[in-house]
């Protein structure tokens, strides 16, 4: 809990190549973590929500009235009378109430609609509506379906009454900008992914100036980037910290390919010089290095990625392909750091094994860590 609310929320991916992207986010950062531990916190002790934020995102439940605005938008966009989902939706409102939670495969409305993505269910699309406005909340999943319940059901009621607590726009674009900052560490006002499903341009850039008079944030200047760089002062101490080099010695961690420090990709090549393009969406000729790609960071650099698998039948994990970045030759602190790292990551998953492909373990010069898991 103490990292969401700190970064504000992580992003939702539904792939589960080794791990859905949100459990690769904390297993990258808490100590043995396990996905159970998640879902706990989401469908049993309800104090983390499926939402919307940084896309798809998971945010604690206590954020529920920032998002106010976000679902009056929705009620207005969802709500309009040329809607065919809304003529079903006092059924909906029935079927869940006398059946309990339900997802879209559990009514019978199968006319396809217009929808946000692509043509749907009439059902989807009115259990959809009704979610994004705020009368349902994800009730659990069943792998990555969807089972939606009433949100007063399970919110407290004071969040469920509770006013927007941002009074203008102003405010509210101060808040969100002072959040997506955190949620990243560090970042500039220009246009990037890190600000997807946010307002604009001219937007973001007023809130910076405001959030800089006030002394919310404050400026970093790195050699070679044109634009300042923008830091929550809450986080001063810990940034100067890491300046000094007082963090904890260097470990490896394997990321998730939408982690939270990879949100502005841009900025990660010019503070890194690590170029890195999620490819699961380019047809597989086109794909430099592989579908499912994951970043390796060692200390402060990134060192390696690779493709990772699972074995179907024994679950050990995979190495498909491994490549180095250009300037890395593996020191034996380095290779040290990478067999705990692994051997975490093996624990993560529930895994006995891990295999690497001869390919790989010839072209990268991975023999050193085959040993791990056995």
């Amino acid at each position: 809990m103490g990292y969401i609310r700190r970064v504000g929320c992580i992003q939702f991916d539904p792939l589960n190549i080794v791990g859905r992207n949100p459990d690769l986010v904390l297993q990258a950062r808490i100590s043995g973590y396990r996905p159970r531990l998640l879902e706990g916190l989401l469908y049993e002790d309800r104090r983390l929500l499926d939402g919307w934020d940084k896309n798809m995102s998971i945010y604690a439940v206590e954020d529920w009235p920032y998002f106010y605005r976000r679902r009056e938008v929705a009620r207005q966009h969802y709500g309009e009378s040329s809607r065919p989902a809304l003529a079903i939706l006092p059924e909906v409102r029935e079927a869940i109430e006398e059946r309990g939670p339900l997802s879209s495969i559990d009514l019978r409305f199968d006319e396809t609609v217009g929808w946000s993505w692509a043509p749907t269910r009439m059902a989807r699309a009115a259990l959809e509506s009704m979610y994004h406005w705020g009368e349902l909340i994800v009730h659990h999943k069943v792998n990555t379906r969807k089972v939606y319940y009433f949100a007063g059901r399970h919110l407290p009621p004071d969040l469920m009454s509770a006013s927007d607590p941002n009074e203008t726009d102003e405010q509210y674009h101060d808040w969100h900008v002072l959040r997506r900052i955190g949620s990243v560490g560090m970042l500039s006002d220009r246009a990037g992914d890190a600000w997807l499903a946010m307002f604009g341009s001219r937007e973001r850039k007023q809130a910076v100036i405001r959030l800089l008079k006030r002394g919310e944030v404050f400026d970093v200047r790195v050699e070679g980037i044109g634009q300042p760089l923008y830091v929550r002062t809450v986080d001063r101490e810990s940034f100067e910290r890491s300046l000094r080099g007082e963090d904890m010695p260097p470990r490896a961690v394997l990321l998730a390919p939408l982690d939270n420090l990879l949100w502005d990709r841009r900025l990660v090549r010019e503070l890194f010089g690590f170029s890195y393009v999620w490819e699961v969406y380019k047809p597989a000729a086109e794909r430099i290095y592989g579908y499912y790609v994951i970043p390796v960071l060692f200390g402060d650099r990134f060192v390696a990625r690779f493709d990772p698998g699972r074995d179907k039948g024994s679950g050990a994990l995979i190495i498909n392909n491994w490549w180095w970045e250009p300037d890395v030759t593996p020191s034996k602190a380095m290779r040290s750091a990478l067999i705990d790292c692994f051997g975490r990551f093996l624990d993560y998953l529930g895994a006995a094994e891990l295999r690497i492909e001869s390919a790989a373990a010839t072209q990268a010069g991975l023999e050193w860590l085959a040993a791990v898991g056995r």
